[in-house]
């Protein structure tokens, strides 16, 4: 180390910055990926250069786009950056002193368009989310099959997003508010896919972020979210490749009525469309269970564990706690104006019936199914917020001597009971609750 720091003392910063950037871009063998923490190193040194100048403005843009399996060209000018794959390129123009002036994205066969939340990530050198934002594009062609295919995967996704825009429009009437979207829409609210951020649907906000709006002058609830987007299967499954909803008809059951799936409307793809959400939900097995007969398709990778118990996890690290060992069953609740509450959640764990999973993805090939399951999901999420508001990082202390005491204890999967002291009487009092979505 001291030969290093002997060798180098004299050289120009200019030079060693430069050093840097050669190692950083230096192509490396396949197979020889640098390590954990050199690659974590080399992430850091990118972060603390804080690209300003037009140079390091692009360096930085080639770095990332090598990182995300993705090619980078800088045009003749040294002002234009283009980040290529065989299924869609971004253009990133610039003007000499480094500013971003445009970006804009082409799909195969499409016209460029201009990305603003592109623009808005690179003018605030926020380059994690411009990344997040090529590992998404990168991914709606990770299907199996030639160019070819992958396009009419990307063309499929289109046709769902068109249908569900249309049947998000079926439910909106003149003077309906957001949060009545949310809660009450056949898909809740819809927002369309713009540049590089995919379509999402808010489907649920729970009563507390409603209040807690309210009485905050300017904010806005921001209630619980899935993206839209396609993915690549080992199996095929026929999805539309052209609109199916058949304009404002509704059949026997409410629902909007759509085309068969001929073959000139349809294609058996190895895909599916995917509801994927931003967090993991808890998700009861009868709740799963019930989406699966929907769709027609297995939900994968899902893990057993009592429902309860997952619950009380997810909304703990949902809250950032560090050690979520540490917390078990029991939970103190303050309140305004009142006593600490302490909740004892009992987690039921030799219950079957009570099971659950943490679930990241739906899979579905229809947008008939969409409803349905947004409808089940608001279900799940207004018996999780429940559950969930008797949790905190608060325990039980010494000192606690003026607490009262709540059992949780879990009936059904949409039922609970809660047992108190009676406040009037030296009883046990017995509340039963039966979560039901209107």
């Amino acid at each position: 180390m001291e030969q290093l720091r002997l060798k180098y003392q004299q050289k120009p910063w200019t030079e060693t910055m430069k050093l840097v950037h050669f190692c950083m871009d230096k192509p490396r063998p396949a197979g020889n990926a640098p390590e954990g923490p050199l690659h974590s190193c080399m992430e850091k040194i990118q972060r603390t250069l804080n690209a300003k100048s037009l140079f390091s403005v692009m360096n930085r843009l080639e770095s990332l786009s090598k990182q995300k399996g993705l090619s980078a060209h800088v045009s003749p000018s040294g002002t234009a950056c283009y980040i290529t794959s065989n299924m869609f390129y971004i253009e990133v123009q610039m003007d000499t002193d480094g500013k971003v002036i445009d970006v804009k994205l082409a799909h195969l066969g499409e016209t460029p368009v201009v990305c603003d939340d592109l623009v808005q990530h690179l003018r605030m050198k926020n380059y994690d989310a411009f990344g997040k934002i090529l590992e998404d594009l990168s991914n709606l062609y990770q299907i199996p099959g030639n160019s070819e295919m992958k396009a009419k995967g990307y063309i499929a996704l289109q046709a769902l997003e068109k249908d569900l825009y249309s049947m998000s429009l079926l439910d909106r009437t003149q003077g309906v508010n957001r949060i009545a979207e949310v809660l009450h829409g056949k898909v809740g609210h819809l927002v369309p896919r713009t540049g590089g951020t995919p379509m999402n649907i808010e489907f649920y906000i729970s009563p507390y972020q409603v209040l807690e709006a309210d009485l905050t002058p300017g904010s806005q609830a921001c209630g619980t979210k899935t993206v839209v987007t396609v993915e690549g299967t080992d199996t095929l499954h026929r999805l539309p490749l052209s609109p199916l909803l058949v304009g404002s008809q509704v059949v026997e059951d409410g629902n909007p009525a759509f085309l068969p799936l001929t073959d000139e409307l349809s294609m058996d793809l190895p895909a599916f469309f995917v509801l994927k959400f931003y967090q993991p939900i808890p998700m009861s097995s009868s709740s799963i269970e019930e989406i699966q007969r929907l769709t027609g398709i297995q939900i994968t990778g899902l893990e057993l564990a009592p429902l309860y118990e997952l619950i009380v996890r997810s909304t703990l690290n949902k809250n950032g706690s560090e050690d979520l060992s540490k917390h078990k069953t029991c939970f103190v609740v303050p309140l305004p104006d009142c006593p600490k509450h302490c909740y004892f959640i009992n987690q039921s764990s030799e219950k079957p019936h009570l099971a659950g999973a943490l679930v990241s993805k739906i899979p579905f090939s229809h947008p008939k199914c969409v409803p349905g399951v947004i409808e089940i999901l608001r279900h799940q999420a207004a018996f999780n917020s429940l559950i969930s508001s008797c949790v905190s990082e608060q325990h039980i202390n010494e000192d606690d001597s003026e607490l009262l005491y709540f059992e949780v204890v879990p009936q059904k999967t949409t039922s609970f009971s809660v047992f108190f002291l009676h406040p009037a009487k030296e009883n046990l009092a017995c509340e039963k609750s039966n979560v039901t979505f209107i």
